[in-house]
């Protein structure tokens, strides 16, 4: 006779969240005036300071109306994934130019940025490899590492030295090294040149996901390779994202001929999924040239960061080194962090804690994020407010 199995009790494991304060919950949220960072959050009006959008392209004219055009055309779903009949004119289309944007030879779309760094490490590290990663990686990073069967280290954030100690070691495989391009929580750039010459010397391969950069940083908006002047030869992979300066959805990886065509052949998340709705590509078409025809966008952006600095600077708010648009002020236990976003909430300002385990323990933070779309009232108003919550060390 079989005897049922026990229901599964999970009110535990969520009660103990609540205690430690680390249980998240979800907002729903309506966008007001699609010309300002306003929103509504749980029916509440509220400047929204926790977006990703930093060139305000999710609600610009040119790209909702490339998104409302292709879906009449093409329908609102790609009805297959790319290697049926899912790669669609817009796919193609929207790779070419990408791989013109980054000055590389090829380009590749994948429906999210999590797709793309499990698809990109998983077809380039096998077992016999051992996958590279900096400590304050991004999870799919992480992720992409452990789910590839290749041995994963991590190095002490930002320490080459260590990096080259750890590749030095390695007796033999393929050697792959994974950085973002920008820190996605405390906003400070990878030291690229350094990791670029340290992979040189020690015959590793580099993959840069460069999600919070490209649009924003860089000469014209091209990210971190442009920042710091590196050639396509010095780094194998560069991924990015739809969803962060293009306003979009959707991610990509840029590289050689040869790389590309690895990844049609092995990348599984490209393989067996669905492709990208086809609107979403002509849109971020729309979005990646609005980027380059408006740069004011990227130079407003980042206008405003300086500003919010030199103001939360006179405040006395202490701030980390991060010159991007994102500005993280750490406030230690996760409870500090979340009285602070909540009242902060009730003064008009959405500014999200981070806890554990997105960040370290002993490290939660408010995760301040600028868009060209903000005003600078906005930003006064906002280190007015962070004044009265952020007590000043």
């Amino acid at each position: 006779m079989t005897v049922p199995a026990a229901p599964i009790s999970f009110a535990p494991a969520l009660a103990e969240l609540d205690a430690r304060g680390l249980r998240r919950r979800r907002r729903t949220v309506r966008r007001g005036n699609p010309e300002s960072a306003e929103i509504e959050l749980d029916g509440r009006r509220c400047v929204d300071f926790c977006s990703n959008d930093y060139l305000g392209l999710a609600a610009h004219p040119q790209v909702i109306e490339a998104f409302i055009d292709a879906a009449q055309m093409h329908g609102v779903g790609a009805r297959a994934s790319h290697l049926v009949t899912g790669h669609q004119t817009e796919h193609e289309a929207l790779e070419q130019e990408l791989a013109a944007f980054t000055g590389r030879e090829r380009a590749i779309v994948f429906s999210t940025g999590y797709m793309a760094n499990l698809g990109l490490v998983r077809a380039l590290a096998g077992r016999d490899a051992v996958v590279y990663g900096d400590q304050l990686n991004h999870a799919s990073l992480i992720d992409g590492g452990r789910l590839s069967g290749a041995k994963l280290q991590r190095y002490p954030h930002g320490d080459v030295a260590a990096l080259e100690q750890q590749l030095a070691a390695q007796e033999s495989g393929t050697a792959l090294v994974l950085t973002d391009g920008v820190f996605s929580m405390d906003g400070d750039l990878a030291p690229l040149p350094a990791l670029a010459a340290a992979c040189s010397k020690c015959g590793a391969y580099l993959a840069v996901d460069d999600a919070h950069g490209l649009g924003v940083i860089g000469e014209t908006g091209r990210g971190i390779l442009e920042h710091f002047g590196l050639s396509p030869t010095q780094v194998l992979a560069l991924v990015g994202t739809f969803g962060k300066a293009f306003g979009t959805f959707g991610a990509f990886v840029a590289g050689s001929e040869d790389l590309i065509e690895t990844l049609i052949q092995r990348a599984r998340t490209y393989i067996y999924t669905t492709a990208l709705p086809p609107a979403v590509a002509a849109a971020t078409r729309a979005a990646l040239a609005v980027s380059i025809s408006e740069p004011w966008r990227r130079e407003r952006v980042l206008a405003l960061t300086r500003r919010f600095r030199e103001l939360a600077g006179a405040a006395g708010i202490k701030l980390g080194p991060s010159e991007t648009p994102i500005q993280p002020i750490l406030m230690g236990s996760a409870d500090s962090a979340m009285r602070a976003s909540n009242v902060l909430l009730e003064r008009g300002f959405f500014v999200a804690a981070i806890r554990p385990p997105t960040v370290a323990a002993d490290t939660s933070r408010l995760r301040i994020t600028l868009s060209s779309a903000h005003r600078d009232a906005d930003v006064e108003a906002l280190v007015a407010a962070l004044a009265a919550v952020v007590s000043p060390e």
